[in-house]
């Protein structure tokens, strides 16, 4: 009888190794993650600045105008007409004029060493 005790309290055992192993699992592959894909989205959205070019979660592009706490002024095609007041929340991308002239540069740098 003392031995199905035993044996019993060794199973209650490995099952709560199960439950934290479970949970661990859960935190490093679905939180922690989640976690940092905030952190970054907080960062870009604090380091929004007039001219930037965004990509909102539609997926149009355009240009920031105006900057206000939670909201941003964009300015969407060619001919500049068209300017909308939408939340910093539905940005998904935002590109720097400063990216854009160093992608440039980078890619001149390859075609001149794939044209040696």
């Amino acid at each position: 009888m003392l031995g199905a005790v035993a044996a019993q309290s060794g199973g209650s055992i490995m099952m709560i190794v199960w439950i934290v192993i479970l949970f661990a699992f859960m935190y490093f592959f679905m939180i922690r993650p989640q976690q940092k894909e905030t952190k970054k989205k907080n960062a870009m959205m604090s380091s929004l600045a007039v001219g930037d070019t965004i990509m909102t979660t539609s997926g149009f592009y355009g240009v920031i105008i105006d900057i206000q706490e939670d909201t941003v002024i964009v300015e969407f095609g060619s001919n500049r007409n068209c300017r909308i007041p939408m939340q910093k929340a539905a940005i998904q991308a935002v590109e720097k004029p400063e990216d854009v002239v160093e992608s440039k540069k980078e890619k001149e740098k390859e075609n001149k060493k794939d044209g040696k």
